[in-house]
Order: C-alpha cells, then structure tokens, then sequence
C-alpha cells in the first residue's frame, strides 16, 4: 500500500515541480493512524525507516572536505554559526516567553533552524547561482547546518534526561564523543583506504556493496553502542571514505538505498501529522509559519550584511533560508521519541514546517523582484555592474559576445584573438571572471540572460553572439533577448545532443551546435582517415551531415543505459518495425500509411540486407521489408500498430 500510494504521490508532486518530500510527508499523513489507519505508527517501520536518516548523514559525512571548508570558512564559521546560534536563541526565547521550558524551547528550536539542503542546492543549480554572493552564503549556512547536526543529535536526547543528571549526562556523552571521534578518525583513516583497496581488486561490485553497507552500518552500531546516535556513526563512515578515490564510486552504489529508506523515514514523519489538531490549532501554525520565514529571514539578512556588506545578496540569502528543511524533520523526530516537548506543539511546529517547504521555491522564484522592491541600493549594484560591462565594451565594434567564459567559451575566445577578432565575455563566476580579467582578458561579470546586460556588451554594435554553456532554459532567455533588441545578428548555440537543436533554432538561433553529434563526427573523421580514405571524401561526407543539419544522424536506439541515464526524458528515437507478410503495409508507397499525421518519419528502409536512407515516399514497400522509424516514445508505438494491423 505504501509503495503503490507513494510512487503515485512522488509521480504528481514532480509534475508540479514540487519537492518529492513533500509527497512522502503527504502519504504518511494520509494512510497514518490519524487519517485513514491503514498503516500503523508501528515501532518496527519507525526503526527500519532511521536508516534513511543513516545513509543520509552518510552522504553529507561523503560532501564533507576540510579543504572546502577552510576554503569558506568565513562563510561557513561566520555566517553559518551565527545563523544556526542566532536562530536558537531568538526562537528558544521566544518559546520559554510563550510557556515551555528551556529543553523544549531549544529543541524546537534546533528544529526550526534547519534549512532544505537538497531543494536549495538544486534551485542554486538549476537558476545558475551556485557561484553568485548569495549562492555562497547559501552553499555555506546549509554546510555549517550540516556539521551542527551532529551536535544536536547528541544534545537533544541528553536534554530528555531528568534535571539531576542532565550535566553527568552531557559530560559522559561528550567524553563518549571525543573517545569514538579519536579512534575512528585517528585509527580509521589509516586502515580504509588499505581495507578499501583490498576490496577492490576483488573487482567485485557485490563484494564492493557489501562492504559499503558493512561500513556504514558497522561505525553506526559502534557509536550507537557507545550511548551516542546511529546518524553520527554512519557521518563519521562518509568522512573516512571521503578521503579515499573511491568517494564518487560509493556515493553512486549508496544511492538507491539512501532514497528509498529516507522516503520512508519522511513516511513515518507524515504519520505523526494529526490534522484534527492541526485544524483546530491553524491560527497558531500559521502564527508559527510566519514567525519561521520573518526571524529567520531577519537572522540570515542581518549577519550576511553585518559580515559581508552587501545589502541585495543579504535579502537573498535571507528569503532562500527562511524555510524549514530535512533535518528538521529528523530533530523533531528525536524529540517526539525522547518526549522533551510536547506532542501538540511538535504538531504545529511540522506542520508548519511542511508548508514552509511547500512556499520556498515560490518565495525564491520572486527573491529578485523583492530585492530589486525593497532594496535601493541593488539597482545602484546593477548600474555599477551594467557600467562595467560597458566599459569593456564601449570601444570595440563588429565584435563577438561571449555568454559564458568556461571552458569552450576560453577555448573560443583564443581562436577568435588568433583571427584578431575582438570579443567581450560575460561569466557569472567572479573567481573565473577576477583571474581572466587580471591577465588581461575582456571579460566582466554579467548575467547574460539579461537583457540589459547584453545590450551593455554592445549587442546593437556586435557582430554574433555565442551562448558557449550547455543550459537549455538560459539560451532560451538569451535568444528572446536577442530576437527583441537585434533579430539580425547570428547566434550560435550549444547543446548537448540533437534533442534541444530544433527547439533553438526556432527561437531564432543560426546554428545549434550538437557536442554528441560533432564528437561522433569528430570519431568518424579520424576513423575513415586512418583505415585509407580520401581525405577530400571524408571531408565532404561531413559537410553533407552538417549542412543538412545533423538530420542523417537524428535519433538514436534505446538502451536500459539510456534510460538511466534520462528516465523521464521524452525525445526522438530510432525503432525498427519488420513487415509482416499480408500486413496492410506492404505493396502500398510511404506516402500512403499516414506516419505524418503521427509525426513519425521513415529515416530507413533495409530490404535483403541494403539499408536505404531517408526513402522518398512514392517508394513502394514489402513483406519482410524493416522500416527504421524516428519519432517520439508513444507516436512510435501508435505508428507501429498501423504498419503491422492497418490504420
């Protein structure tokens, strides 16, 4: 019942770009004990579901780097630590002022202070604002988040203790700690990546799991057994085999496992949702709701600009933090276990924190309107940042400008100089952008999925424009902006495969260059060359591909490797359909079947062994004849069902 429930739930969630952990809080208030019964809030499904928290903390234990963290410790030590105390004390006062104790007051407010690492670093990613000033306050605070998790697994439960020997109590733990980090760190440094070595040239991917599951859930039940938490053990494992090559590799393998018992945990978290009590109390969850997105918002934004200065990122930073996230869910677990506050208010608190998760992509696709709203100094920011661009620009003409100054768009740039072609570059990676501009490259930092930013760079005087990254939604932006101010100018555009080409091109890009594709041809060109054939013909045989817009290499066969790799994606592939003999296809030309009416096109025909490509449709087909089908998943099945049975 579950799994029928939740992949029907995490199905219609993604369909509205929401959260998947929303559907498995959903599903868990659903079929719980305090709406429809049909899953009981039994002790066995609240332990096994603990073990997503494990292999949750596992990840992040893989994430962490000493390195990563010296390299932002300004951020993460400074920002991060007065975000998480400042949120304790404002909240842990505010709770004893409305009447509970102190241990109370500071476990929900350990709860509240949590923010959702997995949704923000995918919104940071996916709006390109991982390298931006509040991308970095971000990416800090969720990692400072992350290690003060651990202290807090260990405080709450010492807190639940009676008053007598609550210090006895936190002492020992504390010493428990110190002991266990000692001898795994010190001990187990030394001896994973021996032991990992060891597994690994067995070359077995079993033996490889195995001991990936034995690790983690080894260091677990020591530290549980130490009196401390089965998540801290299972950090310290992710810490250890960080620092071994073969991070990636476990972090791939401890995946599925990860997912589907932290979809459970957040399954057991939802049945505590009473949404009797919850009705009867919604002037206090709402209460409680905008206390959460107003203290937090006010914490973040007034040590961000306390700290850094800058009044539009401390906005920022403050409207993506304000919600609630994952590990508050797991505090407020450990305290309902413990019985450190009260059942209602714990109630209302996730409650809350589940509404605040339902608002936050919301509130973060409006941040810039706020900022550009409220803050006045932010479009003083933005004149100063469109100045610098024009500054850059103001003196070149009939130039190119560069959207994105990575890799390719560096590589770009070189040939063009070689050609003494003048160019300006826009990046949003102010470390990339300081480097390149100090050795005296032209390039500034804009966003170029602005408008006004590219009419900075001179977009009215340039001769082309080149979107040089590989994000489809941003290039979109850039040719719209294009198209409005100059429809004249040429742009080309890079993608990934030839998937997104039409779609570019018909926002107006004149030429949508395909990296799979030009690397087969690349492959192909090198090949035909070495096994002795002409240079002019293999030459010329690429330029036909090329000139007829890749249409020759449109389509590929599906494999179960495709399929991981883009489940849900839907685009054009190749199927092959046989004729059967007295099928109502045969003796009857192309044009006849009706495939265009399903968008479905006949890229081959192979008859007794000769392959024909791209067939006219006066061509007469027959009995045993194999058509090499291009179209989309379900126009291929439906186009498949007409050949063999007849329209």
């Amino acid at each position: 019942m579950l799994l029928a429930v939740t992949v029907f739930a995490v199905a219609l969630f993604r369909a509205f770009g929401l959260p998947p952990v929303l559907a498995y809080l959903m599903v868990g208030a659903v079929l719980g004990p305090h709406a429809a019964g049909v899953v009981p809030d039994s002790e066995q499904a609240r332990y096994l579901a603990e073990f997503g928290v494990v292999f949750l903390m596992f990840s992040i234990g893989l994430e962490f780097s000493l390195p990563r963290l010296f390299a932002m410790k300004r951020i993460v030590l400074g920002l991060g630590s007065l975000q998480v105390l400042g949120t304790l004390l404002l909240f842990g006062l505010l709770g004893m002022l409305l009447g509970l104790d102190w241990k109370a007051s500071f476990a929900v407010a350990s709860v509240i202070a949590m923010s959702s690492t997995a949704m923000l670093s995918k919104l940071l990613v996916d709006r390109m604002e991982l390298e931006s000033p509040h991308g970095r306050q971000v990416i800090g605070v969720l990692l400072f988040q992350d290690i003060a998790v651990v202290p807090l697994l260990i405080l709450i439960p010492a807190l639940a203790q009676p008053a007598g020997s609550l210090l006895p109590t936190l002492g020992i733990a504390a010493i428990k700690a110190v002991v266990v980090l000692t001898l795994i760190l010190f001990i187990g440094q030394r001896l994973m990546r021996r032991w990992f070595l060891l597994v690994a040239r067995r070359k077995s991917s079993e033996l490889f799991m195995l001991n990936i599951l034995f690790t983690t859930l080894g260091l677990a039940w020591v530290t549980e057994l130490a009196g401390l938490s089965l998540a801290l053990g299972a950090f310290l494992a992710g810490m250890l085999i960080s620092e071994t090559e073969y991070r990636l590799q476990v972090e791939e393998d401890i995946k599925p496992f990860r997912d589907v018992l932290l979809g459970l945990f957040m399954v057991t978290v939802g049945m505590f949702l009473d949404f009797g009590v919850i009705a009867r109390n919604l002037q206090w969850v709402l209460l409680i709701l905008a206390g959460i997105f107003v203290l937090k918002f006010v914490v973040v934004a007034a040590a961000s600009r306390w700290l850094e200065g800058l009044d539009g990122a401390a906005v920022r930073a403050g409207l993506w933090l304000c919600a609630g996230g994952e590990f508050g869910f797991v505090l407020l677990t450990l305290a309902s276990d413990v019985q450190i506050a009260p059942a209602s208010v714990l109630q209302l608190v996730l409650a809350a924190l589940v509404i605040s998760l339902l608002l936050a992509p919301i509130l973060i696709q409006y941040s810039d309107k706020i900022v550009l709203r409220f803050v006045a100094s932010e479009w003083m920011l933005r004149s100063m940042e469109l100045t610098r661009v024009a500054a850059k620009s103001i003196a070149t003409d009939k130039h190119v400008i560069i959207c994105g100054y990575g890799r390719t768009g560096q590589f770009l740039a070189r040939l063009l100089e070689q050609e003494q072609v003048s160019y300006v570059a826009l990046d949003l990676d102010p470390d990339r952008v300081r480097d390149a501009a100090a050795a005296g490259d032209p390039v500034v930092f804009g966003d170029s999925a602005r408008h006004e930013t590219l009419l900075a760079a001179g977009l009215m005087r340039a001769s082309a424009v080149v979107v040089s990254y590989n994000d489809v939604q941003a290039t979109l932006k850039v040719l719209h902006h294009v198209q409005a101010a100059r429809p004249d100018i040429p742009v080309v555009a890079r993608a990934h495969d030839d998937r997104d080409m039409e779609r570019l091109v018909n926002q107006g890009a004149a030429e949508v260059v395909p990296e799979m594709l030009e690397t087969s041809i690349m492959l192909a060109t090198h090949t035909l060359t070495l096994i002795g054939k002409p240079i002019a013909r293999v030459i010329r045989r690429m330029r036909v591909v090329r000139s007829q817009q890749f249409s020759l290499m449109r389509g590929f066969f599906l494999g179960s490797s495709d399929l991981d790799e883009r489940p849900d994606a839907q685009e054009a592939r190749l199927h092959s359909v046989s004729l059967l003999p007295g099928g109502a296809a045969a003796g009857k030309p192309i044009a006849e079947l009706g495939l265009d009416e399903l968008s479905v096109k006949v890229a081959a025909v192979r008859r007794r062994g000769v392959r024909s490509l791209d067939p006219a449709p006066t061509s007469l087909l027959e009995a045993g004849d194999v058509l090499v089908l291009l179209g989309l998943p379900g126009d291929l099945a439906a186009a498949e069902e007409r050949l063999l049975k007849g329209a």
